[in-house]
């Protein structure tokens, strides 16, 4: 399914030089480039009536125009989920994503996802490419998400998240006792023999976690993290690769042991954490109509705080006993 649209626009003197592809993006600023380069090479941008190439120069004075197809998510069912929204307005939602919540549909997951709920809360969000999800939490990651309502929302956030301008900082809960706080930045892609899972490599692409600690337990640790690069699983294999796996990661979490000396309570919440404890817990941003600054922060899900309970109660015991 998919909405025919029309724009149209003259190129002023001033733009005398400028190749197409640069000047059509100041002309519409509600549409990505990449969007705007496919309308070039289709042939569905056209100036004075003729098909250009993207580097070809500009003099002043021609007619661009558009004339393209808006293809509209129909493969996927609108269904009545849950959502947990935080913030909305008529250009983003916020929302606190749950565990166990898909974000996006995939193999294994044709329906029952976040986008399947966003097309049944807000139908018109059809019209926007991936219904607006312009970022994902993986299905075992907890809390904030934002969503672009329309096309040029969609635009701008994601213009956001590649200038690093959006902020997003997490909590996790972590095996082993950390001694400060630091930076991970190593590249990453696909694990070389396992391609279900991400790695650091050496060829991968930019990655940059900082995190700092909030509360050391006996075996422990409770941190802050701040991503400046959004690579998929990123959280996971850097706290991983410096030897501090996510509690309960199913993926990078290595071989489950309990610690020595555990209480009853201890092994029986460890045993059964069966996700990564990682929760987006503050999101910052510019918003795209008005460029107000705003900010959201969400607490902690209830398994979380119940397995930080737990490790505080064996921290305090054990330095009691000692």
């Amino acid at each position: 399914m998919s909405e025919q649209l029309q724009l149209q626009a003259e190129v002023p003197d001033e733009m005398y030089g400028l190749r197409l592809d640069q000047a059509v993006a100041q002309l519409f600023p509600d549409y990505s480039r990449s969007r705007l380069q496919g309308w070039i090479k289709d042939g569905a941008l056209t100036v004075d009536g003729e098909v250009r190439r993207p580097r070809d120069k500009l003099a002043g004075g021609e007619s661009i125009k558009v004339d393209a197809k808006l293809e509209m998510i129909d493969e996927h069912a609108a269904q009545d989920i849950p959502l947990d929204i935080i913030y909305e307005d008529d250009q983003i939602l916020v929302l606190n994503k749950p565990a166990g919540l898909v974000v996006h549909p995939a193999a294994g997951h044709a329906e029952g996802t976040l986008l399947n709920a966003l097309l049944h809360h807000c139908p018109e969000i059809a019209q926007v490419p991936r219904a607006g999800i312009v970022h994902r939490l993986d299905k075992e990651t907890t809390g904030l998400m934002v969503v672009a309502k329309t096309i040029p929302a969609q635009t701008d956030l994601v213009a956001q998240l590649q200038e690093r301008s959006m902020g997003r900082e997490y909590e996790a809960v972590v095996n082993g006792v950390m001694t400060g706080g630091g930076c991970v930045d190593e590249p990453m892609g696909r694990h070389p023999r396992h391609r279900q899972k991400m790695a650091v490599v050496g060829v991968g692409k930019e990655a940059v976690t900082h995190y700092r600690l909030l509360e050391k337990f006996r075996v422990h640790t409770h941190i802050r993290l701040k991503l400046e690069t959004g690579r998929t699983h990123q959280i996971r294999v850097h706290m991983a690769h410096i030897n501090y796996p996510l509690v309960g990661d199913p993926q990078y979490g290595g071989r489950f042991q309990l610690p020595k000396g555990c209480s009853g309570a201890m092994r029986e919440v460890l045993k059964n954490f069966k996700r990564q404890a990682l929760h987006a817990k503050r999101l910052e941003l510019f918003h795209p109509e008005t460029g107000e600054a705003m900010s959201w922060e969400i607490d902690l899900p209830e398994d979380m705080q119940r397995l930080l309970a737990v490790l505080k109660r064996d921290a305090e015991t054990y330095d009691y006993e000692l």
